[in-house]
């Protein structure tokens, strides 16, 4: 689904409109100066765990977390800034932030440097209070086992070595599987040994495991699981493309007892274009709530397509908003809000976004069911 698309325009509905005049509270014209805390606040729910098919907080009870994605970070690393996780976790109110680590793609096995930003982007996280998906993302070619992605092992003993104390990390082992890929012959056992490589640094951390079709075979995952304990399951969505058939395969996985989190998911349809489809999306979340399953969009960048959650430069300077690029990059937020710490202005964020952030500041007060579609 993540592949590198040709740029699309989103279409500018009535409803995005007026989530952009009505959610986002207008924020101040001033510069931001952002600085660290003194200390990092805590993980919001400590740490995590998986009990029967839910992730649950420290103390037991069920959490959905929800979040952002970062794009590719070989396209868009200068997302990984102080200000805009700042502006994630108090102004979106975000739970948790995911870093896109393609592999293929000129990413991280062309270019082993963008671990920094990896590292950069999980420390920002924890200063922030925000939990953190490290996420290799394999996408093309579309088996895990391809040599070019030989340092899957390496990357997550790293990972695990370094940050296995902080309750903030989590670990996303296979962003989308996909092509001729067999669970049992090829996933599995791939799954199996980036468990135990983990599991040898850190016993507790969540541990995020993919399906095939780019994450949508989660039914058969859930009929032969990986075995362990803190296990879950992704599964990745677009509005636009997706609908009741692949919501019958969640419930059938969730039905079968596995813990599942929605990684990835967009208003656009899979391409990254259309839309926004709003209606299909609050549909999606309405599903996810009763649930109680965690979410991450897709994604938090500005790239001229639907699914982004802030505008292209394209797009700004269509609407006059020379002023707000002159800035400087709408992936650094330059804006202090009436609170005093650094927000994207109204302007600057897309119909998706728009709609995204205020679905995120929303909290559900539903109770998780099992067997309710």
């Amino acid at each position: 689904m993540r592949n590198i698309r040709s740029p699309g325009v989103p279409t500018v509905l009535a409803i995005c409109l007026s989530i952009l005049a009505a959610c986002v509270a207008p924020p101040s014209s001033k510069t931001a100066a952002s600085g660290p805390a003194a200390s990092p606040p805590p993980a919001k729910h400590g740490r995590l765990q998986v009990i029967g098919n839910h992730i649950c907080g420290s103390d037991g009870k069920p959490v959905q977390l929800r979040g952002m994605s970062t794009a590719g970070l070989q396209w868009f690393g200068e997302l990984v800034n102080d200000k805009a996780f700042v502006a994630l976790a108090k102004d979106w109110q975000a739970d948790v932030v995911r870093l896109a680590l393609y592999v293929g793609e000129n990413g991280y096995a062309s270019h082993p440097e963008l671990i920094q930003r990896v590292w950069k982007g999980i420390e920002l996280a924890i200063a922030n209070g925000l939990y953190v998906i490290a996420d290799w993302h394999v996408l093309t070619p579309g088996n895990p086992n391809n040599p070019v992605y030989q340092g899957a092992q390496a990357f997550f003993d790293e990972v695990s070595s370094k940050y296995s104390k902080y309750p903030n990390i989590l670990y996303e082992i296979m962003n989308e599987p996909n092509g001729e890929v067999s669970w049992t012959a090829d996933l599995k056992p791939y799954a199996e040994t980036m468990v135990a490589t983990i599991r040898a640094n850190d016993p507790e951390g969540i541990i995020l495991i993919g399906s095939g079709t780019w994450s949508q075979d989660v039914d058969v995952a859930a009929q032969h699981p990986v075995q362990g304990k803190n296990l879950a399951y992704t599964f990745h969505f677009y509005a636009g493309s997706h609908g009741q058939p692949l919501r019958d395969k969640l419930q059938a996985a969730f039905d079968l007892g596995v813990a599942v989190f929605a990684t990835e998911w967009g208003t656009s349809e899979a391409s990254g274009t259309g839309g926004p489809y709003l209606r299909e999306s609050q549909e999606w979340l309405a599903f996810l709530d009763r649930h109680t399953i965690s979410w991450v969009n897709y994604s938090l960048c500005d790239k001229d397509e639907t699914s982004a959650a802030l505008k292209s430069a394209v797009a700004a300077r269509k609407e006059g908003l020379e002023a707000l690029l002159a800035r400087g990059s709408l992936l650094v937020p330059e804006t202090l809000g009436p609170d005093g710490y650094p927000v994207w202005p109204p302007e600057a964020l897309s119909p998706s976004g728009a709609f995204v952030r205020a679905r995120m500041r929303e909290r559900t007060t539903a109770q998780p069911t099992k067997g309710e579609r």
